[in-house]
């Protein structure tokens, strides 16, 4: 498990599984699991999620697309990402 702060203080973490999900189901993505979490701490946007507490976090020319989205979980000041995966454009 690897842990990084978002930009509001929160712990995020990301699971082995989680990092086995996004690696397999998304092999297009090709960045590493530090630049992974460099973007929840440090994105260049951010924006509610379609679920209660979801959060998406955005960063830009790191990845084989335009921007790679990191979709994170939080339960109190606790998240977990759920996936990450390559975006043409910002939604």
């Amino acid at each position: 498990m690897w842990t990084t702060l978002d930009p509001d203080g929160r712990r995020v973490v990301l699971t082995w599984s989680r990092w086995n999900h996004i690696r397999h189901k998304h092999p297009d993505l090709g960045i590493a699991r530090g630049a992974l979490l460099g973007i929840v701490a440090a994105p260049d946007k951010r924006i509610p999620g379609r679920e209660d507490g979801e959060e998406w976090f955005y960063r830009r020319g790191v990845g084989p697309s335009a921007w790679i989205k990191v979709v994170v979980h939080f339960e109190r000041d606790r998240g977990v990402i759920a996936t990450a995966f390559p975006r043409r454009a910002f939604p």
